[in-house]
């Protein structure tokens, strides 16, 4: 992929990264959930932005470009257990970091902290499933803890959020345009 970008851009550099790539689910009680949910989700919103990052930053460096990381606000306060959350914390830790050593080259980091917006993944249905099948897998005893309310409420809220999200993904577009 690098080289694909530096026969595109030449002598010139990179001007412009947008890293936007993102997986939310599963969401849920982190009890409910195992290492490879957690690991599925960090490795593409976290790890994702960094081997991107990292492959690409020279290109920008030489053209004293600009970066823009696309995290959440779930990147400082947690919402739900799982990755997600996590995951964007540590796009707004790499990023500050990113900003302070670039910054004697000239390049410019920004972080986009968006909040509920509606995609593919927000449809009722699909949320539905979601939750039906991480409750599904979830042990017995641990079922028996949490009771079936707590499947109930968790589909609920995120419902609830769903309906509360924004379609205008120009609000979210516009802002990656203002960081480049």
């Amino acid at each position: 992929m690098a080289e694909w970008v530096k026969q595109q851009v030449g002598d010139k550099g990179l001007w412009g990264l947008v890293n936007n790539a993102g997986i939310m689910f599963p969401l849920a009680p982190n009890e409910w959930l195992t290492k490879d949910d957690f690991w599925n989700v960090i490795n593409v919103n976290l790890m994702g932005v960094i081997d991107v990052t990292l492959h690409l930053l020279p290109l920008v460096r030489k053209a004293r470009g600009r970066i823009v990381n696309v995290s959440s606000i779930a990147g400082r306060v947690n919402i739900y257990g799982g990755g997600y959350c996590i995951s964007k914390h540590g796009v707004e830790s790499f990023s500050d970091g990113l900003r302070r050593e670039l910054s004697s080259f000239g390049v410019k980091v920004a972080i986009i902290e968006p909040g509920g917006f509606k995609t593919r993944v927000s449809e009722k249905g699909d949320i539905l499933k979601l939750v039906q099948s991480m409750w599904d897998r979830v042990p017995k005893q641990v079922k028996t803890d949490y009771g079936e309310q707590s499947r109930d409420n968790l589909y609920q809220d995120m419902s609830q959020k769903a309906d509360r999200s924004n379609p205008n993904l120009s609000l979210v577009t516009d802002c990656m345009e203002h960081g480049l």
